[in-house]
Protein backbone atom coordinates (compact mmCIF):
# COMPACT_ATOMS: atom_id res chain seq x y z
CA UNK A 1 0.00 0.00 0.00
CA UNK A 2 1.08 3.38 -0.93
CA UNK A 3 0.96 6.21 2.11
CA UNK A 4 -0.60 9.07 0.44
CA UNK A 5 1.65 12.21 -0.12
CA UNK A 6 -0.44 14.38 1.83
CA UNK A 7 -0.27 11.90 5.03
CA UNK A 8 3.13 11.47 4.56
CA UNK A 9 4.27 14.93 4.53
CA UNK A 10 1.71 16.48 7.14
CA UNK A 11 1.25 13.60 10.47
CA UNK A 12 5.14 12.39 10.66
CA UNK A 13 6.19 15.94 10.73
CA UNK A 14 3.63 17.13 13.41
CA UNK A 15 4.17 13.83 15.55
CA UNK A 16 8.52 14.69 15.28
CA UNK A 17 8.19 18.28 16.11
CA UNK A 18 5.24 17.74 19.09
CA UNK A 19 7.07 15.11 20.68
CA UNK A 20 10.42 17.59 20.43
CA UNK A 21 8.22 20.16 21.69
CA UNK A 22 7.14 17.93 25.05
CA UNK A 23 10.62 17.10 25.73
CA UNK A 24 11.65 21.11 25.53
CA UNK A 25 8.92 21.68 27.84
CA UNK A 26 10.19 18.57 30.03
CA UNK A 27 13.82 20.38 30.18
CA UNK A 28 12.44 24.10 30.88
CA UNK A 29 9.65 23.09 33.84
CA UNK A 30 12.99 21.17 35.11
CA UNK A 31 15.31 24.50 34.47
CA UNK A 32 12.57 26.41 36.55
CA UNK A 33 12.74 23.85 39.78
CA UNK A 34 16.72 23.66 39.47
CA UNK A 35 17.08 27.76 39.46
CA UNK A 36 14.25 28.49 42.06
CA UNK A 37 12.06 30.31 39.98
CA UNK A 38 8.72 29.96 39.21
CA UNK A 39 7.65 27.85 36.14
CA UNK A 40 4.61 30.90 35.49
CA UNK A 41 7.94 33.60 34.46
CA UNK A 42 9.10 30.88 31.92
CA UNK A 43 4.92 30.07 30.57
CA UNK A 44 4.23 33.88 30.28
CA UNK A 45 7.73 34.69 28.78
CA UNK A 46 7.67 36.78 25.30
CA UNK A 47 10.46 37.35 22.63
CA UNK A 48 8.96 41.05 22.28
CA UNK A 49 6.14 42.57 24.04
CA UNK A 50 3.48 42.18 21.08
CA UNK A 51 4.20 38.52 20.25
CA UNK A 52 2.50 35.60 22.04
CA UNK A 53 4.06 34.00 25.42
CA UNK A 54 5.46 30.91 25.27
CA UNK A 55 1.78 29.31 26.02
CA UNK A 56 0.50 30.71 23.47
CA UNK A 57 2.59 29.84 21.00
CA UNK A 58 2.51 25.82 22.42
CA UNK A 59 -1.46 26.12 22.05
CA UNK A 60 -1.20 27.76 18.57
CA UNK A 61 1.47 24.75 17.48
CA UNK A 62 -0.82 22.77 18.71
CA UNK A 63 -3.96 24.38 17.24
CA UNK A 64 -2.22 23.96 13.89
CA UNK A 65 -1.04 20.16 14.19
CA UNK A 66 -4.79 19.26 14.29
CA UNK A 67 -6.66 21.54 12.42
CA UNK A 68 -4.56 20.82 9.31
CA UNK A 69 -4.68 17.14 9.52
CA UNK A 70 -8.00 17.29 10.58
CA UNK A 71 -9.00 19.41 7.38
CA UNK A 72 -6.59 17.06 5.39
CA UNK A 73 -8.26 14.16 5.99
CA UNK A 74 -11.87 15.45 5.78
CA UNK A 75 -12.95 15.32 9.70
CA UNK A 76 -14.29 17.51 12.04
CA UNK A 77 -11.26 19.99 13.55
CA UNK A 78 -11.25 19.00 17.30
CA UNK A 79 -11.85 22.15 20.09
CA UNK A 80 -9.91 23.03 22.48
CA UNK A 81 -10.83 25.64 25.33
CA UNK A 82 -7.31 27.14 25.54
CA UNK A 83 -7.08 27.19 29.49
CA UNK A 84 -3.48 25.91 29.76
CA UNK A 85 -1.92 27.47 32.45
CA UNK A 86 0.89 25.04 33.79
CA UNK A 87 3.36 22.96 31.51
CA UNK A 88 1.42 19.80 32.37
CA UNK A 89 -1.48 21.81 31.19
CA UNK A 90 0.42 22.45 27.73
CA UNK A 91 1.99 18.35 27.91
CA UNK A 92 -1.93 17.37 28.11
CA UNK A 93 -2.67 19.44 25.00
CA UNK A 94 0.31 18.06 23.43
CA UNK A 95 -0.47 14.59 24.00
CA UNK A 96 -4.40 15.16 23.32
CA UNK A 97 -3.06 16.62 20.15
CA UNK A 98 -0.98 13.68 19.34
CA UNK A 99 -4.05 10.87 19.99
CA UNK A 100 -5.89 12.74 17.50
CA UNK A 101 -3.08 13.04 15.08
CA UNK A 102 -2.09 9.13 15.35
CA UNK A 103 -6.07 8.14 15.25
CA UNK A 104 -6.15 9.67 11.58
CA UNK A 105 -5.39 7.01 9.09
CA UNK A 106 -3.35 7.47 5.41
CA UNK A 107 -6.76 6.66 3.66
CA UNK A 108 -8.23 9.54 5.05
CA UNK A 109 -5.88 11.60 3.01
CA UNK A 110 -6.19 10.39 -0.01
CA UNK A 111 -7.06 13.05 -2.53
CA UNK A 112 -6.66 15.57 -0.14
CA UNK A 113 -3.97 17.56 -2.24
CA UNK A 114 -7.05 18.73 -3.81
CA UNK A 115 -9.67 19.04 -1.88
CA UNK A 116 -10.40 22.60 -1.27
CA UNK A 117 -9.78 24.20 1.92
CA UNK A 118 -11.65 27.11 3.36
CA UNK A 119 -10.56 29.30 5.87
CA UNK A 120 -12.33 32.16 7.68
CA UNK A 121 -15.80 30.88 5.69
CA UNK A 122 -18.29 33.44 5.35
CA UNK A 123 -16.05 36.13 6.80
CA UNK A 124 -14.13 39.30 4.97
CA UNK A 125 -10.90 37.10 5.06
CA UNK A 126 -12.34 33.94 3.75
CA UNK A 127 -9.21 32.16 1.57
CA UNK A 128 -10.03 29.06 -0.76
CA UNK A 129 -6.68 26.69 -0.81
CA UNK A 130 -6.30 23.64 -2.44
CA UNK A 131 -5.37 20.78 0.31
CA UNK A 132 -1.76 20.62 -1.26
CA UNK A 133 -1.20 24.70 -1.00
CA UNK A 134 -3.02 24.85 2.39
CA UNK A 135 -0.73 22.39 3.58
CA UNK A 136 2.94 23.46 2.44
CA UNK A 137 2.06 27.69 1.93
CA UNK A 138 0.23 27.97 5.19
CA UNK A 139 -0.24 25.25 7.52
CA UNK A 140 3.37 23.39 7.99
CA UNK A 141 5.00 27.36 7.54
CA UNK A 142 2.22 28.48 10.79
CA UNK A 143 3.30 25.20 12.58
CA UNK A 144 6.91 25.45 12.07
CA UNK A 145 6.59 29.22 13.37
CA UNK A 146 5.28 28.36 16.51
CA UNK A 147 7.04 25.72 17.72
CA UNK A 148 10.87 27.84 16.83
CA UNK A 149 9.10 30.25 18.72
CA UNK A 150 8.31 28.26 21.31
CA UNK A 151 11.60 27.19 21.43
CA UNK A 152 13.24 30.44 20.91
CA UNK A 153 11.99 31.92 23.70
CA UNK A 154 12.96 29.47 26.27
CA UNK A 155 16.56 29.59 24.66
CA UNK A 156 16.44 33.26 25.21
CA UNK A 157 15.72 32.52 28.60
CA UNK A 158 18.40 30.36 29.13
CA UNK A 159 17.24 27.03 28.61
CA UNK A 160 20.26 25.04 27.52
CA UNK A 161 18.71 23.13 24.55
CA UNK A 162 20.12 23.09 20.28
CA UNK A 163 19.32 22.17 17.23
CA UNK A 164 19.03 18.44 18.07
CA UNK A 165 16.39 19.34 20.58
CA UNK A 166 14.46 21.32 18.27
CA UNK A 167 14.79 18.20 15.84
CA UNK A 168 13.85 15.12 17.71
CA UNK A 169 13.76 11.94 17.04
CA UNK A 170 12.64 11.06 13.41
Amino acid sequence: MTIPYMYKTSIPIFKQLLNSLSAILTKAETYATEKKFEPIVLLNARLYPDMFSLLRQVQVATDFAKSVSARLAGVEVPVYEDNEQTFSDLQGRINKTLTFIESLVPTQFEGSETREIVLRPGTPKEKKLSGHNYLNNYGLPQFFFHVTTAYAILRHNGLAVGKGDFMGSF
